[in-house]
């Protein structure tokens, strides 16, 4: 089933570029094996919304290509946002000038290693046997809702720093500092009666929640090995490619966030030595490219020099440059980059490829 492009262009026509992109999206999904369009309008005819839904094999998870994918219909149950919210398990370490922040995405079980060693900076994925290396202040140039001598910066620098009573101990809420996502503003750090830190959410100007961190314990006095914030350590020697995992993108994944004025001018497919890569141009008056490739594990561990800072996503840990932004994703290699956009933008636009807010539990 195909959708009339005409009926929906002259309903919508100030939304051409839209509707053409996911008639594009319908094309290009083969995972979908029957879809509808439905538009909603009032009395006088005018449209007010639109919507399409689909049915799928369930031969396996239905990428993450449109926003609708948290709703799905089995024959026995109805399964809610499955991908929606993000949780990791973090466990933080600080040891002098020295960091190591472990991430567990619990979703999909990727791990990934913030390091911080003789003032150099890593993000090691182990899987994937390769690490990005920084120039870089971190952790002391950002808020990190996980790092407690991060919290305390933020509530010194904060002279506005209200603390209020609660019915388990107190709240303290105080201006972030995000350099590279001006959506986040505040946070709330909840202590109980003993001063112990529970929990900290931090929130966007509407005071939606979008990150939020639960300390399951805390040691003030740990002890390390002599090479625990050594990056040899992180160096997985047994990691090995799959042969059973394709090496080529099939589902093209698009991002559903654009800005104003800007569309998808053209697409590139490449063939390369180990499957291919998919380059998506988009023009207007913010125009980015973003490149697609299936990751793949490195015979040799491999170190890629970035001018730039560790950025965390909803669902990994990506490297973040003046005007470009690098991560993996579900075992895919995500490049998008711009001349002029702003990291916020896009941080934006890699947000709306894989939806949702970040919940983050278990820091030590």
């Amino acid at each position: 089933m195909k959708i009339d492009q005409s009926l929906v262009v002259d309903s919508f026509l100030d939304f051409h570029n839209l509707i053409v992109e996911y008639n594009y999206i319908f094309q290009e999904s083969s995972y979908l094996t029957w879809r509808a369009f439905e538009i909603f309008q009032d009395d006088a005819g005018c449209p007010l919304a639109w919507m399409w839904y689909g049915v799928s094999k369930f031969e396996k998870q239905i990428p993450a290509i449109n926003s609708m994918r948290g709703i799905r219909l089995r024959k026995a149950n109805i399964q809610i946002g499955n991908e929606d919210t993000f949780t990791y398990n973090i466990t933080a370490a600080r040891n002098k000038n020295n960091y190591r922040v472990d991430l567990n995405n619990t979703i999909n079980n990727h791990e990934q290693t913030i390091l911080r060693s003789n003032d150099e900076v890593y993000v090691v994925t182990p899987s994937l046997n390769k690490s990005f290396k920084f120039q870089s202040e971190w952790p002391d140039n950002g808020s990190q809702g996980y790092l407690i001598d991060s919290l305390v910066r933020d509530v010194k620098n904060d002279s506005e720093a209200k603390v209020e009573n609660s019915d388990d101990g107190f709240i303290i809420t105080t201006k972030v500092n995000y350099p590279n996502n001006s959506l986040l503003v505040n946070e709330k750090i909840y202590l109980d009666k003993d001063s112990n830190i529970v929990k900290v959410d931090v929130l966007d100007n509407s005071g939606n929640v979008k990150i939020n961190v639960k300390f399951s314990s805390i040691d003030f006095k740990p002890t390390f090995k002599d090479d625990y914030f050594d990056l040899d350590t992180l160096i997985d020697e047994n990691a090995k490619e799959d042969e059973n995992v394709s090496k080529t993108i099939d589902d093209i994944i698009y991002p559903l966030y654009l800005p104003t004025n800007t569309y998808l001018n053209s697409k590139d497919i490449i063939n390369t030595d180990n499957g291919n890569r998919v380059i998506l141009t988009f023009s207007g008056d913010s125009p980015f490219t973003l490149v697609e490739e299936k990751a793949s594990i490195k015979d040799e561990f491999e170190i890629i020099p970035v001018y730039g800072e560790p950025l965390m996503l909803s669902d990994t840990c990506g490297a973040l440059s003046s005007n470009s932004l690098y991560w993996t994703s579900n075992n895919v290699d995500f490049y998008l980059s711009s001349d002029k956009l702003s990291s916020t933008e896009l941080l934006t636009i890699a947000e709306s490829i894989s939806t949702g807010s970040l919940s983050v539990v278990g820091e030590k």
